[in-house]
């Protein structure tokens, strides 16, 4: 970047950062947004193919799921991360449908491509596609299906489609029905929270094996081996403080003459844990379960009193215990009373694949509770964990919002009808990127159809012209090719899953498409810059680190080629 003045040039970057600019930087950009797109795309749709992601450490994943692809393949380029949280977005809103939105991102910019080597604006671009998105949230509405909360019918079915295509789908209905009934128990005035849904991981076992405990399971065992396993209609004590003889804060000395003083102190420090413990047997207390340590002269006590104990349970746990227990969290044990205890029908330890774990179940109004969910390997169960929290979330989702929209494409195919007809409406150049966002929704039944094995263009005429006839809910069944009324055959989804993504995917397109200079301090690639300089004294850090920079933000825009 230098600027000539007099016979003099001007520099005003740093001699290792690099410019590119104009053409140039939309092009690299726009590769680069494409790049990530394509490398989730076969992943969609039922009938969608894994990724195996090698971390640096060797761990090893095996996941169907979008976000999780994206977070786990260390991407460096700027543009392309921006894709990443496209995916990142609608984790967090909605759960499912991280793969729709970036794949859509990534079309919405291929397109564009296409339109500004027509010498179409930028800004242009990004106008329309900012009102094709406002007009295609509004035929979504018009297309959404009223749901009841107590339509279990069509919850199971929502779950059961955001579960097909991944690792649980061969025990789908089983695990549909599970998730179904652990987010109605949730559910409370101030909406749903899935984080009381606790999801717990046991390797060994069938998938369908899987269960819902109405209540939680603390991974921890029993502190003494006298307590008893089990306890039936417990009164639970949470506490947040240990139950220890309490230190002086300040530090003091104490002179001892006699071996029987000594004995008193010792005496006096049990005589305290004694008392810690007949307050909480006199509160009525059964099972106590203790966020920090339990002495050991404690622990023997309260075995003596027949109270089963467990300490340094985690908070989030504490928590849980709480909210389906009904206890208060004490945090001195001197003001402890039966008020503050919570009830649970059973208290006991058992064996999962090896591992005790304490269940406390039986709870009258559990409003919180713990799935297990067991597979053959690890792997196996990780990938039914994200399958299962995906589907948690949608089912969450409809509740709360109430409606869904059928899948299988038939929203697409619906969208980019609609798209073409108010593409004729709006008027001036903004009308050819409209038409573009229409094009563009296409990828999505297109995909399907590509990665079910059945012949793209005809799948897409086909769902084209049954719309147009009017049939709104038809789409594309990935098993037998066929056009099928998708809500008949239970394939819905949230609402919320299909706006959010076009959201979310129109607005990473057009940050992406208004960028027109890309100025990155240093070399990308961690500054090839530097050592030159450490090899060579100061001086020798200049075109050469330069030079090493540009090769670094070329292989950045190779990447769509690796991948």
């Amino acid at each position: 970047m230098a600027q000539q003045m007099g016979n003099q040039p001007l520099i005003v970057l740093s001699e290792e950062s690099q410019r590119t600019s104009g053409k140039d930087a939309q092009s690299m950009n726009i590769t680069a947004g494409k790049a990530v797109a394509e490398s989730v795309r076969t992943t969609l749709g039922p009938k969608g193919m894994d990724k195996m992601l090698v971390s640096d450490t060797g761990d090893v994943v095996v996941t169907n799921d979008g976000v999780t692809i994206l977070d786990e393949m260390d991407i460096e380029h700027p543009a392309a991360n921006m894709m990443v949280e496209v995916a990142q977005t609608q984790e967090d809103e909605v759960g499912d449908g991280t793969t729709t939105s970036v794949v859509i991102g990534g079309e919405l910019l291929t397109k564009a491509e296409d339109l500004l080597d027509q010498d179409i604006h930028a800004t242009v671009l990004a106008q329309g596609y900012r009102q094709a998105s406002e007009k295609a949230k509004e035929i979504l509405e018009d297309m959404a299906i009223e749901v009841d909360a107590d339509d279990t019918d069509i919850l199971e079915s929502i779950a059961e489609t955001a579960m097909t295509g991944k690792g649980a789908e061969s025990a789908k209905d089983t695990l549909a029905e599970l998730l179904v009934n652990a987010v109605q128990s949730v559910a409370d005035e101030e909406g749903i929270d899935t984080d009381n849904v606790d999801v717990e991981t046991v390797v060994g076992g069938s998938i369908e094996e899987s269960e819902l405990v109405e209540g939680v399971i603390v991974d921890k065992e029993r502190v003494h081996e006298n307590m008893p396993y089990s306890v039936e209609d417990a009164n639970v004590a949470l506490l947040d403080t240990a139950i220890e003889v309490k230190e002086t804060e300040l530090d003091t000395e104490v002179n001892v003459s006699d071996p029987d003083q000594l004995q008193e102190f010792l005496d006096q420090e049990e005589q305290q844990l004694q008392e810690m413990v007949d307050k909480l047997a006199d509160a009525g207390a059964d099972v106590v379960f203790c966020q920090k340590g339990i002495d050991d002269m404690a622990q023997h006590y309260l075995a003596q009193e027949g109270i089963l104990a467990v300490r340094r349970a985690k908070k989030s746990d504490i928590k849980a215990l709480s909210r389906s227990t009904g206890a208060r969290i004490v945090s001195n044990i001197d003001d402890i009373t039966a008020d503050d205890l919570g009830f649970a029908g059973s208290v006991s330890q058992k064996e999962i694949a090896g591992d005790e774990r304490i269940f406390v179940e039986d709870v009258e109004d559990a409003k919180a509770v713990t799935l297990v969910l067991r597979g053959g390997t690890e792997h196996v169960v990780d990938e039914v964990e994200r399958a299962v929290e995906d589907a948690l979330g949608v089912v969450a989702v409809t509740l709360e919002d109430g409606k869904v929209v059928p899948g299988g494409g038939a929203p697409e195919a619906e969208l980019a009808l609609g798209l073409r007809d108010y593409a004729d409406s709006v008027g001036g150049r903004e009308q050819l990127a409209v038409e573009a966002f229409a094009d563009a929704i296409d990828v999505i039944p297109r995909t399907l159809a590509e990665n079910a094995g059945l012949d793209p263009i005809d799948s897409l005429v086909d769902l084209r012209s049954q719309h147009d006839g009017g049939d709104t809910t038809v789409g594309l069944d990935a098993y037998t090719g066929d056009i099928i009324d998708m809500e008949d055959n239970g394939v819905v989804e949230p609402l919320r899953v299909k706006t959010q993504a076009v959201e979310s995917a129109t607005e990473a397109a057009v940050m992406i498409l208004r960028i027109d200079d890309v100025i990155a301090a240093g070399d990308l690639k961690g500054g090839a810059g530097d050592d030159d300089e450490d090899e060579g004294g100061p001086g020798a850090g200049g075109p050469g680190g330069m030079g090493g920079g540009m090769g670094g933000m070329g292989g950045m825009g190779g990447m769509g080629g690796a991948m």
